[in-house]
């Protein structure tokens, strides 16, 4: 089908993944436990779990975190939004050009589900993060973990 190198395509997402998690504990170590970011880095842990799972059904060694620890907040929750923004509308692009040369089918299906759970939960999140520090709307800014109160949690 294609000289696609499979494992590449997983060791690239996967580190994808660990970086958006390392990225956002700096952010909540930084601001507390702030909303999207409590919610969407327990999300990202999971996307990396899943990318694992597969790594191990191919008999594919699983690399230690070099991510771990080395995440980089930004000055303030506002450009931290603004980061996770660009960040995830990359991790979009990224699966963008993974997925059409992926010949496995379950490889493709979890990696499309990652896309989806970016694509519909995280962005739409982060771009509402972004919205309320710039219109410096600070009651719902999730500090003390309580967020929007929306009932609408990342399900990813």
């Amino acid at each position: 089908m294609s000289d696609i190198n499979l494992e590449a395509v997983l060791l690239e997402a996967l580190d994808d993944e660990r970086k958006a998690e390392a990225t956002y504990a700096a952010v909540i170590e930084k601001f507390g436990e702030v909303r999207p970011f409590t919610n969407i880095i327990d999300a990202e842990r999971r996307h990396s779990a899943a990318i694992e799972r597969q790594m191990t059904r191919l008999n594919f060694v699983i690399p230690a975190n070099h991510w771990e620890g080395k995440g980089a907040a930004p000055a303030t929750l506002a450009e931290a939004c603004s980061m996770a923004v660009d960040a995830e509308i990359e991790n979009i692009a990224l699966y963008d050009r993974l997925l059409p040369a992926i010949p496995d089918d379950v490889v493709r299906q979890v990696l499309q589900n990652l896309q989806d759970a970016s694509r519909d939960n995280h962005l739409p999140a982060f771009r509402r993060c972004l919205e309320r520090e710039e219109s410096g709307d600070r009651s719902g800014s999730g500090r003390g973990g309580h967020g929007r109160g929306r009932g609408r949690g990342c399900r990813s």
